[in-house]
């Protein structure tokens, strides 16, 4: 079952709301602690999306866990900017700002703002909900190297208990109930998708629980290539060193996967094995050329895996371990881009992704990928043709703009009609262009 029904229904802790039940209002927002690297770590879940199993051996903290006899500085201050109406969402807000404060991450305004890109209120207006979280940014700050745990319980934002926790989870004997799933038993690694696809299927179901799989984790550096487990998430790889060095506008495309409770979830894999054909992570990693290694030992590019509308070119055994591509050099620039409804929180009406590598002021090598357009997740490969062996103006980017529209064919839906995704996708190419080449006078 998910998380939220336990905490609800079998330990009656109610504080915790059950709202959109798809991981969307932030409304059933709770807190996971688990050891990483040897250290107590907080991250914000949405408690209907994930899974019982994936709560051994962790600390979970609910509503009901942060309080105290007097309301702690996260209450009150919402209570002082009018930061509430009817209620029903501030206990998300209350347990994502708490996430924020235990957060090993330099206090910032900007980042106690994105701590609550996953919640959502109908009711108060988000500016009062914004100086609440400013005004917690700046009595954070005041912890300086002080560790967040121990700030947080000396001044009362947390019960004197938390100060525990670490060494409870250490002295804490994982066992499991029963016997191991056999192989071929259903895999849920995040369950982002998967408990909003069939929630009621897999409910009674025995499930491989892979989550928390340390052979599965990880995001390292090896020669030239960056490789990362099958179930690292899409915050593993926000907080990548590796990725941050390669990547420095990373940050700006990862928050626009998703929301922070989401992301903390979805791993990297779950998101190529969906199949979505607006998958945020495989576009991304397409245009990276990005290879998988299943538990078979089968290596496969990504770009092969998708053989047509959720049809995968693999096993019912199969699962991907890890996967890699190659680390750009400095000749080599990426860029990635999403348009949706709203920022956070949506799924893309068309997302891309491109990949070049210039040589001597020409184009020696292009991959492009887009979503939203076709069936598959897939790559522009005429366009990519077309733009090796050529130096980059205005001329050309018009051109491949029209060879791209060859190599679509996009339906209407709730993102948006057919035509629009065709203008849209216009947009973003010459927005790579525009981004990569901004002395380029690209015409729009």
């Amino acid at each position: 079952m998910p998380l939220l029904d336990f905490i609800r229904y079998h330990q009656h802790l109610t504080g915790t709301k059950a709202g959109c039940n798809e991981g969307d209002c932030g409304a059933c927002t709770i807190l996971i602690g688990d050891l990483h690297n040897g250290e107590l770590r907080y991250r914000s879940f949405t408690s209907c999306l994930t899974p019982l199993g994936n709560a051994r051996g962790k600390h979970i903290v609910t509503i009901e866990g942060v309080s105290m006899p007097s309301l702690n500085p996260i209450q009150q201050a919402l209570i002082d900017n009018s930061a509430t109406q009817c209620g029903f969402c501030t206990p998300g807000f209350v347990m994502s700002l708490a996430g924020f404060c235990l957060s090993r991450q330099v206090p910032k305004r900007r980042r106690a703002i994105a701590a609550i890109d996953g919640n959502i209120c109908r009711c108060t207006g988000y500016k009062s909900i914004e100086k609440t979280a400013s005004i917690i940014a700046n009595f954070v700050k005041q912890r300086n190297e002080t560790d967040p745990v121990t700030f947080a319980v000396e001044q009362q934002i947390l019960p004197s208990w938390f100060s525990g926790i670490e060494e409870r989870l250490k002295k804490l004997t994982l066992s499991l109930n029963g016997e191991p799933a056999a192989a071929g038993t259903p895999i849920v690694g995040g369950g982002t998708d998967l408990y909003v696809q069939k929630p009621e299927d897999i409910r009674e179901q025995s499930l491989r629980f892979f989550f928390d799989d340390p052979s599965l984790k990880g995001i390292s550096r090896q020669g030239n290539k960056c490789i990362f487990g099958a179930s690292s998430t899409a915050t593993d790889l926000l907080e990548s060193a590796v990725m941050q060095e390669y990547f420095p506008q990373l940050e700006n495309y990862i928050k626009l996967v998703s929301s922070t409770p989401i992301r903390n979830m979805a791993t990297i894999a779950g998101n190529f094995i969906n199949a979505s054909p607006i998958g945020d992570l495989t576009i991304f990693f397409l245009a990276l050329d990005t290879t998988l290694e299943f538990n078979t030992g089968r290596i496969l590019p990504l770009r092969q895996l998708y053989k047509g509308y959720k049809q995968l070119n693999k096993t019912e055994e199969e699962y991907v371990c890890r996967c890699w591509f190659e680390l750009p050099d400095k000749d080599t620039l990426f860029h990635f881009e999403k348009v949706s409804k709203r920022t956070h929180l949506d799924i893309a009406s068309v997302n891309t992704a491109i990949c070049i590598r210039m040589q001597d002021g020409y184009i020696s090598k292009a991959r492009i990928s887009a979503g939203g357009l076709n069936p598959v997740p897939g790559l522009l490969t005429d366009t990519a043709a077309f733009l090796e062996g050529q130096i980059p103006d205005d001329a050309l980017v018009q051109q491949a703009c029209a060879i791209a529209q060859k190599e679509i064919s996009p339906i209407s839906d709730a993102r948006g009609t057919a035509d629009y995704k065709r203008l849209l996708l216009e947009q973003l190419i010459k927005a790579h262009f525009i981004t990569l080449f901004p002395s380029l006078p690209i015409q729009v």
